[in-house]
């Protein structure tokens, strides 16, 4: 994924690039403990749209949507969503989720690109 960001413009160190690789991170790893196994495999998905939009998908078959939980202090996981639509917030971006024909979901972050595209 680091290379198709450098390959649209994004500079290897840019704070986006680590921003996305976490948001990332965090959306693949709710796909693995929140299914509860019942969705044995899930797909990423980011786009560059009309150079002004990147879009990050992860898709998994589980029909349960994300819940926003409280962050309590003691609580040990959770907060997932929390710094996802946190980190899309600070960057300008949104968070949608929406439904697959299987009966699954696709998370959906889009963030505003603003690195012009080197060719």
């Amino acid at each position: 994924m680091a290379d198709v960001l450098t390959e649209w413009g994004l500079p290897d160190g840019a704070d986006t690039a680590d921003t996305v690789r976490l948001i990332v991170s965090e959306l693949a790893t709710n796909a693995v403990q929140h299914t509860f196994g019942k969705s044995p495999t899930f797909t990423v998905d980011v786009r560059l749209e009309r150079d002004e939009r990147l879009r990050i998908g992860v898709t998994d078959s589980h029909p349960r949507w994300p819940r926003r939980l409280p962050a309590a202090v003691q609580q040990d996981n959770g907060r997932g969503m929390v710094i996802i639509r946190w980190l899309a917030a600070e960057c300008g971006g949104r968070l949608s989720v929406t439904p697959t024909p299987e009966g699954g979901k696709t998370v959906w972050i889009a963030l505003p690109w603003t690195t012009p595209v080197q060719t």
